[in-house]
């Protein structure tokens, strides 16, 4: 294939690195973006170097943020005694658009994953134990939300093990059926955690 333009041929390979993104997905957007305006791309690459210049690690929970400590953890209306964990930081996202939680959160960066070389100490496990152990937020729950995968279980079960030590609850979501869905379209493990997990009606 007769390349007509080394700049685009980068571009295409550079967005096609992402996650989620093909070589064709990368390629349609470089078109798009050629058909813009000067001004609507410089906007675009000005947005991208500033997210990486201002977007920085939440010292307390380690989610993302422009202020540290942040918007949730400075929240003086959210249950301070309420914690939970999730595996990575667009997952305290999901949770926040349900409007259904109001404690706090603690982001734990990945999973406890051998084939991986990822042991609990590559993870924020201990920065989860140094706030159990301080007094500025007297937790008295935990709420394990990992992805229901062999990497979450094996992480929950860890943590769950260590927080024996404390005086807390550990809970965990409830794990099952969407609403909305037919059985047969459900696969066997999430039928099987479903019939594990039932509760009185």
């Amino acid at each position: 294939m007769q390349i007509t333009s080394e700049a685009l041929e980068r571009a295409i390979e550079e967005l096609a690195r992402l996650p989620g993104t093909g070589r064709k997905s990368a390629q349609r957007i470089d078109i798009n973006l050629l058909k813009q305006s000067d001004e609507r791309v410089t906007t675009l690459a000005d947005a991208l170097i500033q997210l990486k210049k201002s977007v920085i690690r939440c010292s307390v929970c380690g989610t993302i943020t422009d202020t540290d400590p942040c918007s949730i953890c400075s929240n003086h209306k959210r249950e301070t005694g309420v914690v939970c964990v999730v595996e990575e930081f667009q997952d305290v996202y999901i949770i926040e658009k349900t409007n259904e939680f109001r404690g706090r959160y603690h982001v734990l960066g990945g999973t406890i994953s051998p084939l991986e070389n990822i042991g609990p100490d590559n993870i924020r496990i201990k920065e989860l134990l140094e706030r159990m152990s301080g007094e500025k937020e007297n937790i008295n729950e935990v709420i394990l939300a990992l992805n229901p995968d062999a990497e979450g279980e094996a992480t929950s079960y860890y943590i769950n093990k260590l927080l024996l030590n404390y005086d807390v609850t550990v809970t965990r979501i409830a794990y099952g059926i969407p609403m909305g869905t037919e059985l047969e379209f459900i696969d066997e493990a999430t039928l099987s955690r479903a019939f594990a997990s039932r509760t009185p009606f």
